[in-house]
C-alpha cells in the first residue's frame, strides 16, 4: 500500500475543517493536463499544510483521477471542491494558471477524487517525515509497510482511533485503518463513495452518453440509481445509470424500466393512460441500453430486477 503526502492549500483545508461532516472532497489542480498515478483506488492521500506551518493535517482515500469541466466539478461536489461558489473556483484556477477567465468559461482542470476525508484538530498533526524535502512543492510517496511510511501509518491510524469521523459505516477503509491499529500489513479496502464521486465516476463510465437514447448533451444528463438508494444505502457504480432528465424522471416513478432479461427498454401503459401522452417514449419500447465498456461498471442483474419488479408499475 502507498500514502501520499500532499501539499494543500490552507483555505481549501480549513474550509473543509470547519465542516461538521464531509463523505468525500476534490483535491483539484488547476492545470488542464494535470495528471496523477501516484496511488491506486482505496490508498492514502494525507495533507500537508504549506509553510509555516509544515504539518500533516488530514487526508483521505483516494478514489480516482479525472479531468472534468469547471461546471461538472463544481455541480458534482460544489462546497466539496473546497471553495464556496463556482466564481471563487473560476478565479482560483485563473490565478493558479495567471488567466483573467470570463463568467462564461468553462475550464478544465484535474481532479484527484477522495472519499472518506478526514481533518484533524491542531493538536493531532503530525510532523511529516523527515525524507519530506520543505522545498517540495508537489508531494511524495511512501511505502507503508516499511520505513517512513509505517511510521505515518501507524500515526493515522491512532489518529483516526482517538478522532473517528462522526459515523463510520461498516466495510469502509476508515474502519479498516482504525482496525489495523497501525499494525501488520495495510489493507487496501475501496472507500465508500459519496454522491459527487458517484455522479462524475457513472457519467464518465458511459462516456458522457444517455444509456438509453445517446444524448450527449451534459446539462441534461443525470445520474440514477437503479435501486434506489434509501433501500442499498450506498452510492455503488453498478447501481447507477446514466439517463436523460424525463426519462430519469419517469424511471424514478416507475413509467420505465428495463428488463432484466435482454436489458432492453420497457414503458408502462401508464402514461398513456394517466396523461394521455407519451409516443415519443412508446418509440423507445424495445430499446437495447448502451452499457459500460468497464464489466465492473454494468449494472448487477439483481439491482435491475428490483427495479423492474418493485418499481415499475
Amino acid at each position: 500500500m502507498r500514502i501520499f503526502v500532499a501539499i494543500t492549500d490552507q483555505d481549501w483545508f480549513n474550509l473543509h475543517a470547519s465542516s461538521v461532516q464531509i463523505d468525500e472532497v476534490n483535491f483539484w489542480r488547476p492545470s488542464p493536463t494535470a495528471n496523477f498515478k501516484a496511488l491506486q483506488p482505496g490508498e492514502l492521500m494525507l495533507f500537508k499544510l504549506h509553510s509555516p506551518l509544515n504539518f500533516i493535517a488530514g487526508g483521505g482515500f483516494f478514489t480516482r483521477f479525472l479531468h472534468l469541466a469547471l461546471s461538472l466539478a463544481w455541480d458534482s461536489f460544489g462546497r466539496a471542491n473546497g471553495v464556496v461558489s463556482v466564481e471563487e473556483m473560476r478565479m482560483r484556477i485563473g490565478k493558479y494558471r495567471h488567466v483573467d477567465f470570463a463568467s462564461s468559461d468553462d475550464p478544465n482542470v484535474g481532479c484527484i477524487l477522495l472519499a472518506e476525508p478526514f481533518f484533524w484538530p491542531r493538536e493531532l498533526w503530525i510532523s511529516p517525515p523527515a525524507e519530506f524535502s520543505r522545498n517540495n512543492q508537489v508531494g511524495q510517496g511512501f511505502d507503508a509497510e516499511s520505513g517512513a511510511g509505517k511510521a505515518l501509518w501507524a500515526a493515522v491510524s491512532e489518529r483516526l482511533a482517538v478522532h473517528p469521523p462522526p459515523k463510520i459505516e461498516t466495510a469502509t477503509a476508515t474502519l479498516s485503518a482504525i482496525e489495523s491499529n497501525g499494525y501488520g500489513k495495510p489493507q487496501i479496502v475501496h472507500p465508500r463513495l459519496g454522491q459527487g464521486t458517484f455522479r462524475v465516476l457513472v457519467t464518465e463510465a458511459y462516456e458522457r452518453r444517455c444509456a438509453i437514447t445517446g444524448e450527449r448533451t451534459l446539462p441534461v444528463l443525470d445520474t440514477a440509481h437503479i435501486m434506489p438508494f434509501s433501500i442499498c444505502q450506498r452510492h455503488e457504480l453498478s447501481n447507477g445509470i446514466l439517463m436523460r432528465s424525463d426519462l430519469h424522471r419517469l424511471f424514478d416513478g416507475g413509467y420505465l424500466t428495463i428488463d432484466p432479461a435482454d436489458r432492453k427498454v420497457v414503458v408502462s401503459k401508464r402514461i398513456r393512460q394517466e396523461f394521455d401522452n407519451g409516443k415519443e417514449y412508446y418509440r423507445l419500447e424495445g430499446q437495447q441500453i448502451r452499457e459500460p465498456n468497464n464489466l465492473a461498471f454494468r449494472p448487477l442483474t439483481e439491482n435491475i430486477e428490483y427495479h423492474a419488479y418493485h418499481r415499475f408499475r
